[in-house]
């Protein structure tokens, strides 16, 4: 009898441990998708990957991320929407897929607001405006006083891009001509205005600070409300007084709109969890990025100022998409 109540107990036990360990293995056989609408090695693709692992480890299961770029990220987006609403497959998206590419695009296959459920902000990429070392210009005073007196060329990574928008509110908010000189993609803008063929630059601070750190690119002023943590003495454009030239190319994390909010808030604390780790936040830093995770309406509230924001700067421009 005695034995009979022991083997119970530890029949019992043993299926307890079985069933944990079942458990445990299923959820670890979960997958979470991060789509990024840019070919590997970029500035995104840097940003998914450096943040993939840890937030596996706060979510309990992996995190890969998939490159799914083209289309100015409609292709990212359609993959998105065709998933289930489950919180398995994420976006992770710059700016101008989900507040630029709106107003650019009158028949885009997806609508931010309708069709997006915004998780959490990850990181801040402020516009910084960089000129060749020989450039007059060592501050926003000084180069508007250059734009006041004569022509200025201003490369961009296309049109449309944020680089382009933030030079568009410069030129409002300054009263000078600022001649729009489009490329594709960043890296040939850069490398003109390293060479002396035109004269400035907005970019985001990842792309640039290998440049400025080699002294192939001189930063004049910020395109912010505040100076950026790792170029102190570069100075903003409001504190010059001159207002409206803020310019973000933040990036954020995006689920189906469908997700349920419990699944949301869940990854939202996931990844402040994983951009408060000090190894993550630490790379982020150094690459010139600001982390700053923040709730699901916070982000929704900028997805849609930005949309009125960008959205008013390319009808007042009259800007059409290449």
């Amino acid at each position: 009898m005695i034995i009979n109540h022991r083997f119970k107990r530890w029949t019992a036990f043993a299926l307890l441990v079985g069933f944990s360990l079942a458990s445990s293995a299923w959820a670890q056989t979960k997958v979470t998708r991060m789509l990024v609408a840019f070919p590997p090695g970029g500035p995104v693709d840097f940003i998914a990957r450096t943040i993939s692992e840890q937030l596996g480890k706060e979510l309990g299961q992996q995190v890969v991320v998939e490159n799914r770029a083209g289309a100015n990220g409609a292709i990212a987006a359609e993959a998105l929407l065709k998933a289930p609403a489950d919180g398995q497959m994420l976006w992770l998206s710059s700016v101008g897929a989900i507040s630029i590419n709106p107003g650019l695009y009158p028949n885009l296959p997806y609508d931010p607001v309708r069709d997006l459920a915004a998780v959490s902000l990850v990181v801040n990429n402020v516009e910084m405006l960089v000129v060749h070392p020989n450039h007059p210009a060592n501050n926003p005073q000084e180069f508007i006083a250059v734009a006041k007196q004569k022509r200025v060329t201003m490369a961009s990574s296309g049109t449309g891009s944020v680089p382009h928008l933030a030079m568009e509110l410069l030129a409002d908010a300054t009263k000078t001509d600022l001649v729009h000189v489009p490329y594709k993609g960043a890296a040939p803008a850069i490398t003109d205005v390293m060479a002396g063929h035109v004269d400035g630059f907005f970019g985001d601070i990842p792309g640039l600070i290998g440049h400025i750190k080699s002294g192939k690119l001189k930063p004049v002023a910020l395109a912010s409300t505040r100076r950026h943590p790792l170029f102190p003495d570069v100075k903003t454009f409001q504190e010059m007084g001159v207002a409206g030239v803020d310019s973000d190319n933040w990036y954020a994390l995006f689920a189906h709109k469908g997700t349920p909010s419990a699944e949301i808030e869940r990854i939202n604390q996931a990844l402040r969890r994983t951009l408060a780790h000090e190894a993550v936040r630490a790379k982020i830093v150094a690459s010139g990025a600001e982390p700053a995770g923040n709730s699901p309406l916070e982000l929704s509230n900028l997805v849609k100022a930005d949309l009125t924001k960008w959205g008013r700067v390319i009808r007042d421009k009259k800007i059409k998409a290449d």
